[in-house]
């Protein structure tokens, strides 16, 4: 049997919703979000765990406000999502070998710091629409934009938010690795907030630009390039669902690729919401995958065992 899967896990669930974020807080819910993981591992599956970045990019960004004021040149968005796949990858990575050796359990854990390639073409370049960072008001809005090009919008009158592209990835440059890694047995952290963009130019060089990939897609295409049978994707809800938070909520079990596919046509799944997460899933089915198990961090481990969850299946 193919034991191997790769978890994406959301930004989100290290750093909740009404915290200050510290790295206490961080390294407090990363514990907490891996007993599920370790069940996982005894039970033999082989596995990559993904994460999500937001909140952590966010304050990133909000201490590179702070050090413009002092003329401290900012850092590219690459660069700030390189540096979340580190330190978040570090955290992961300490707070699982620590489980694994309470557990008495061997496993290696791995962080893998990985670039992932888009087309240099992909319309949302030339259309960014992706906010990221603080508001600000018009006048600073400007003066960045003249001092690094940064593209920015009006937020429902909240102020001006810079935007950036959010191509789809096209490739995973270390999968080859994760893939030998995961099957000689060592735990993989990888593709970090979507992965670090790059494009390749006229030669095939890589060459980063500021970009954001979708976690969700990048995990579905990781897991596509490593062979994996399933895909999991941690989110704050149980089990999928339609018509969200209204008396006629209808939860799903399980869904079909053509039931998903429909679903999402009829917009029942938000872009900045399930929508990735639904997209992610049809690609990984569509390109080979046996099936997408979407739940929360809290049930994993019940929906491995199909006591809870949403699978979907080709």
């Amino acid at each position: 049997m193919n034991k191997k899967a790769v978890l994406a896990m959301g930004g989100n669930a290290i750093i909740q919703a009404g915290e200050e974020g510290s790295i206490a807080d961080q390294f407090k819910n990363t514990r907490q979000s891996l007993g599920g993981i370790v069940e996982l591992i005894k039970q033999g599956y082989q596995l990559v765990i993904t994460h999500g970045n937001g909140p952590q990019v966010g304050n990133l960004l909000l201490q590179q406000t702070a050090g413009m004021k002092l003329n401290v040149s900012p850092l590219p968005l690459g660069v700030l999502n390189a540096a979340t796949e580190g330190t978040m990858g570090y955290m992961i990575e300490q707070s699982l070998m620590n489980k694994l050796i309470s557990s008495d359990l061997k496993n290696n854990v791995i962080t893998i710091v990985s670039q992932v390639q888009v087309d240099k073409n992909d319309p949302s370049i030339k259309n960014p629409s992706k906010p990221v960072g603080p508001f600000y008001n018009k006048v600073e809005a400007d003066k960045m934009t003249e001092k690094y090009g940064w593209t920015f919008v009006e937020d429902a009158g909240r102020g001006y938010r810079q935007v950036v592209p959010s191509p789809k990835p096209i490739d995973i440059v270390p999968a080859a690795q994760i893939k030998e890694l995961v099957e000689a047995g060592n735990i993989v952290i990888a593709c970090g907030g979507g992965g670090i963009p790059f494009y390749r130019d006229e030669d095939g060089n890589m060459e980063g630009f500021d970009a954001v990939i979708d976690k969700d897609y990048a995990s579905a295409l990781l897991a596509e390039q490593i062979g994996a049978e399933r895909l999991v994707i941690l989110t704050g809800v149980e089990k999928v669902s339609i018509n969200f938070g209204k008396p006629n909520q209808q939860d799903f079990s399980h869904l079909s690729l053509e039931d998903a596919t429909k679903y999402l046509g009829e917009g029942h799944f938000p872009a900045g919401n399930m929508g990735p997460k639904i997209s992610g899933a049809i690609n990984f089915i569509e390109s080979g995958g046996k099936e997408v198990l979407i739940t929360s961090i809290e049930k994993i481990v019940d929906a491995f065992s199909g006591k809870t969850g949403t699978t979907i299946t080709k």
